[in-house]
């Protein structure tokens, strides 16, 4: 028998339903389309110094405004969600990047942005708006930054 097999056996044996990552994305939809934020712990390390993974939890609240520098939960075209910042926005094609990302972009439709992120939590239960002005100048600046992140985010991995 093989591992999943007992692990299956044993979750059916305590009457432990198992949910699928992509059950779990479906019913947080849901919820968003019906005007409710979902809050989601943050893994990953894409979005440093901005949303930090495994120490905050991103509020996903249902889609306002689609505007370039905003945080928002997308469907790429790679078949794959993911929460990065708009960077570009040219008719109905949208173009994505973390900011902890080097290189390398995703890209969607406007219809493939299904929420948005406008708070983080952080462990100390206090929450973050990422939209006021300073957060939108600062994640402008450290876009241009980008020749250079590797550096800045090799120090700020060293600090925290």
């Amino acid at each position: 028998m093989s591992a999943r097999q007992r692990r299956r056996n044993s979750l059916q044996k305590h009457n432990i339903m198992q949910l699928s990552g992509e059950f779990i994305i479906s019913e947080a939809l849901r919820l968003v389309d019906e005007g409710r934020d979902v809050i989601f712990p943050v893994k990953g390390c894409s979005m440093l110094p901005f949303i930090i993974g495994g120490k905050e939890s991103a509020v996903f609240s249902p889609v306002k405004k689609i505007k370039k520098g905003r945080v928002v939960l997308a469907y790429t075209s790679g078949g794959n969600y993911v929460v990065h910042r708009i960077i570009k926005i040219k008719d109905d094609d949208v173009t994505l990047m973390g900011d902890g990302n080097l290189k390398g972009c995703e890209y969607c439709k406007l219809s493939d942005i299904k929420a948005e992120v406008n708070y983080v939590i952080g462990q100390n239960g206090k929450k973050r708006c990422l939209n006021t002005f300073w957060r939108l100048a600062a994640a402008f600046f450290w876009r241009i930054l980008r020749p250079v992140r590797r550096y800045l985010l090799a120090i700020y991995r060293r600090l925290s």
